[in-house]
């Protein structure tokens, strides 16, 4: 097997953001310039774990792993380089030539990339009709009236299924095999086995998984009063498309959520794209089905807190209640829900419509409360609470909501609520709620356990500086990673440090690290962290490196600081050198059977191990 290029191994690396691929098992949340979150390599309980988006590598400030893409999915998955490679590929659709890989790739894998090929190019046919031809203008007036800007369209690459069967003599012209285009999910198949397209006369939205990739469509008809057709037609299930594993608009408003903390769960695409327009950019819905655990699942990973956005109607406020439900049977990581209800008969789209986006911001943010205010209020439909029976039965399932409820305060809160509107006493509510606590088996735990994201999102600037302490740096030792972080930046530093042939770091692993960035500048112009750690075979050197590049130092060069790290690294070298050299002399002596030369040595010996000492000291204290 050939090694795989430099260039090849670049591309590939450069066509993923570290976020999105870490993001995938390790939930992350904005802290300053970097992303942070729980270690995935050892147990903790405040996050350590540092993604640098910028520099595309991670570090983590308790166990000291670092690396870039590849070593995350290494570590992660106990896989090898080659293979890490690949998998970033495959995500990204790009073809490693078989000369390069062990293993040629799998008919699975060869297929499923084939079939994005195609959803792509249906994607871009699609939206070249919307906008460019007599054939979408309908569609594209349709889309505008509703208040799409043209950067809105381009942004979720809208298109345009005309009447005419485009899609198939597209690609019949490029000679595509007939059972891919079957197993495409984009054409329906009648008895004789002929291909006809799915789509037609329907505004299409592309379906896309975690990583951007069109994996499928859902089809829009402009006009439904002369048809029964149902309004929204998905794609089927196909090798690509699991509906109950996949969100619209996820592969966006992931990245938004590290920012804003929370995703927006809208229950169709119109609102996630009106909700866009408006400059909430964290917003998804489900395929068109009901809430599914997987989906519960995936948005667990993605971030610490949901908040449901359906129709104030009573639809609306069932489906809110099926997904708290859900969220709570299959809760992952403690995610946290909250709901927002619109006024009832009006969606997001249309509010915004109405509006404007500044008060449907304004909305989202001023009518957001917490569950159980949601169920205080949903539980009364139906209900006459002017009928004791009745309102007995409230006060019950009201008492069983608020059990839930582990914050004091919060309790106090509705418990004082309740007993202002029914004209009840406070004690008499709270002792109830107590015993039916201890019928269910719930015990008060502390507020913190139940809020464990927005506990370590407090804490982590604390935290990371507690774990840089744990690390104790010598003077000689700190000068010499402060060194090595100029030498990398700023190629002036670097020529006036390598310029004395006779310079040594006084520690091996800055030595090792000194003589390997000399090998990648020989044949790289420039630095990159994400690529010289491909270079750092050994985990401790990557661990030093992220060490290294997590140092907080002046971006302006003085030069006279430099000399000073320098004079401080030779003055070490040359004693660790004549310690190295009496070592040798003495384990020579000593196979010779030399005694008086062995004590003689061994003195000399002792005496610059403790003027190492001494200086080791000295630079401590």
């Amino acid at each position: 097997m050939a090694k795989i290029p430099r260039n090849v191994i670049d591309e590939i690396r450069n066509s993923v953001d570290i976020g999105d691929v870490i993001g995938r098992y390790v939930q992350l949340h904005q802290a300053g310039k970097n992303l942070i979150g729980l270690c995935p390599f050892h147990d903790e309980k405040t996050p350590s774990f540092s993604v640098n988006e910028e520099k595309q590598f991670f570090y983590c400030f308790g166990c000291h792993r670092s690396g870039n893409v590849f070593q995350f999915l290494m570590e992660l998955k106990h896989i090898d380089f080659v293979d890490a490679v690949k998998e970033i590929a495959n995500d990204s659709n790009i073809k490693i030539p078989e000369q390069y890989v062990s293993v040629p790739a799998k008919p699975l894998n060869n297929e499923n990339r084939q079939l994005f090929d195609l959803h792509d190019k249906a994607a871009k046919l699609y939206h070249h009709i919307l906008v460019n031809t007599p054939a979408g203008q309908v569609a594209l007036n349709y889309l505008k009236k509703r208040g799409m800007s043209e950067e809105l369209i381009e942004q979720f690459g809208l298109g345009y299924a005309p009447d005419q069967r485009i899609l198939k003599p597209f690609f019949q012209q490029q000679k595509v095999d007939y059972q891919l285009l079957r197993k495409s999910g984009l054409f329906s198949e009648d008895q004789q086995g002929e291909l006809r397209d799915r789509f037609i006369e329907r505004i299409m939205y592309p379906i896309k998984n975690g990583q951007g990739q069109v994996i499928a469509f859902s089809g829009r008809l402009i006009d439904t009063s002369k048809t029964n057709l149902p309004k929204y037609l998905n794609s089927p299930e196909t090798p690509i498309f699991n509906k109950r594993r996949t969100l619209f608009n996820f592969d966006v408003a992931r990245k938004a959520a590290r920012k804003d903390g929370r995703l927006y769960l809208f229950e169709g695409f119109m609102d996630v794209i009106s909700a866009f327009a408006a400059g909430i950019e964290n917003g998804i819905a489900s395929m068109g089905t009901s809430f599914t655990e997987e989906q519960v699942a995936i948005i667990g990973r993605a971030t610490r807190q949901l908040d449901i956005c359906y129709d104030g109607d009573q639809p609306g406020q069932n489906a809110i209640d099926r997904a708290i439900s859900l969220v709570n049977d299959h809760r992952p990581n403690q995610l946290q829900v909250k709901v927002v209800q619109l006024p009832a008969g009006i969606d997001p789209d249309e509010y915004v419509q109405k509006y404007g986006p500044q008060q449907f911001n304004a909305y989202l943010t001023n009518k957001e409360e917490t569950t159980t205010e949601f169920y205080l209020r949903f539980l009364r439909n139906g209900k006459n609470l002017d009928n004791q029976n009745e309102l007995m039965q409230y006060l019950n399932q009201a008492l069983k909501v608020i059990a839930q409820v582990q914050a004091p305060l919060e309790e106090d809160m509705y418990l004082q609520r309740l007993a202002g509107e029914f004209k009840l006493d406070r004690q008499t509510l709270k002792t109830q709620l107590d015993q039916l606590r201890q019928q269910l088996g719930i015990h008060n735990q502390p507020w913190i356990k139940q809020q464990p994201s927005l506990a370590r999102h407090q804490q982590f600037q604390q935290t990371s500086e507690e774990e840089q302490q744990k690390i104790k740096l010598s003077r000689t030792e700190l000068a010499e990673q402060i060194l090595l972080r100029y030498m990398l930046y700023d190629r002036e530093v670097w020529m006036h440090v390598t310029a004395d042939h006779n310079f040594h770091f006084a520690h091996e692993k800055y030595q090792t690290l000194y003589l390997l960035a000399a090998s990648y500048f020989s044949e790289n112009g420039s630095y990159s962290t994400a690529d010289f750690l491909d270079y750092l075979d050994e985990s401790s050197l990557q661990g030093t490196l992220g060490q290294i590049e997590n140092l907080n130092v002046d971006q302006e060069v003085d030069m006279r600081a430099i000399d000073d790290c320098i004079h401080m690294i030779v003055e070490q070298t040359p004693l660790a050198a004549q310690i190295a050299d009496k070592q040798a002399q003495l384990k020579e002596a000593n196979s010779l059977h030399n005694t008086e030369l062995a004590t003689q040595l061994t003195i000399e010996l002792v005496k610059l191990l403790k003027q190492q000492q001494r200086l080791k000291t000295e630079e401590t204290n």
